[in-house]
């Protein structure tokens, strides 16, 4: 599953969104807890004669499980098992009070991210991105866009407002990364990604000698100095690419470019994946001012008036900053919410530690 938000002020003030940005976990969090479920169901259905004569009408189908029926009846299942089911379940039962504990932690790490001298040591960094406006539905032109984010990339042409006020049309092709590649030396990545544009370029005669400005969405944790200088904090999402972390991921992409030889590129403007939703919808609805990615990892960015980022000089206008949210508890201040699934995922994981 990957789901994008684009919210506006009006949207945060609707406190329903409020279970839904607190509760947000990894999605192999949830699996491991779905897969124990099935085991559970597998066994119920295994010793209970009275599930295999179910008639159709009991049986449970398809609609059930996405909703659309009501759940069975529990009083079929063993007391043993329901037992275990309910303990199973209990972890994730977290109280009203627990909820609002956990968002004042939030709370409390997302000031230090944006502290002058709290920053450094911040579970979420609160990372400025040196985008000072969202879109005002004026702009025009072709560009290029490299989306990176998972195991698959995108590669896109982008026109933005020819003829008609704010319509973006957008052309794209997904590649995949090999496994090898994704835990392999950061020159081969960028060889693979620098080669994957060549030949969408090679596909489309309209771009042939054109040289368009790129957008570069690298959805990995960075430290942005600027808006085409981005350095590469750590790895995640099972990427572990030898000789990045550290370095200036835009330049990386440049120099695999010109190994390549065979385009050229523009101006880079990096931005991370939340930035880029939120701008995108920001082209069409100018009071969108949040961008959210619930999908291999979640991460949100959001507008920010200039004198609450200590960390960065000047105090007038407004920065988007990514907020890297997905660091929360990354310096154990989640141990007591933690279920033992929760645990097992991240000890069997590629970055234990990170991103828990």
């Amino acid at each position: 599953m990957f789901t994008m938000l684009c919210l506006t002020r009006n949207d945060v003030r609707n406190s329903a969104l409020c279970p839904l940005l607190r509760n947000a976990q990894p999605t192999a969090v949830y699996a491991a807890y779905i897969e124990e479920i099935h085991r559970i169901a597998h066994s119920i259905h295994n010793r209970s004669p009275a599930h295999t004569k179910m008639s159709d009408s009991q049986s449970v189908n398809k609609r059930e499980i996405n909703g659309d029926l009501p759940a069975p009846n529990q009083d079929d299942i063993p007391a043993e098992l329901l037992s275990q089911v309910e303990a199973c379940l209990l972890p994730f039962q977290l109280s009203k009070s627990r909820l609002v504990d956990v968002s004042h932690w939030l709370r409390r790490d997302l000031s230090r991210g944006l502290g002058k001298h709290s920053h450094s040591r911040a579970a979420v960094k609160m990372l400025p991105t040196f985008v000072r406006a969202t879109p005002d539905g004026t702009e025009r032109g072709d560009f290029l866009a490299l989306d990176l984010g998972g195991t698959n990339f995108r590669v896109l042409h982008v026109s933005v407002g020819h003829e008609e006020q704010r319509v973006v049309t957008m052309d794209s092709q997904i590649c995949e990364i090999p496994q090898d590649i994704m835990l392999g030396t950061g020159e081969k990545l960028f060889d693979h990604l620098a080669q994957s544009m060549s030949a969408f370029l090679n596909s489309k005669p309209e771009l042939q000698g054109k040289t368009l400005p790129l957008g570069f969405t690298f959805s990995f944790p960075c430290e942005q100095k600027e808006i085409d200088k981005s350095i590469l904090i750590r790895w995640t999402k099972g990427f572990n690419c030898d000789g990045v972390e550290g370095r200036d991921v835009v330049q990386l992409l440049r120099e695999a470019v010109l190994r390549i030889g065979e385009y050229d590129i523009g101006s880079i403007a990096m931005v991370n994946d939340t930035v880029g939703t939120m701008m995108s919808c920001g082209y069409r609805d100018q009071s969108c001012e949040i961008g959210m990615i619930i999908g291999t990892g979640t991460n949100a960015c959001y507008m920010e008036e200039m004198r609450n980022v200590k960390r960065t000089e000047g105090e007038d206008g407004r920065m988007c900053i990514n907020t890297e949210w997905g660091g929360f508890g990354d310096d154990g201040s989640l141990q007591s919410v933690l279920t033992e699934f929760d645990l097992v995922v991240d000890r069997e994981s590629l970055n234990p530690g990170v991103h828990t």
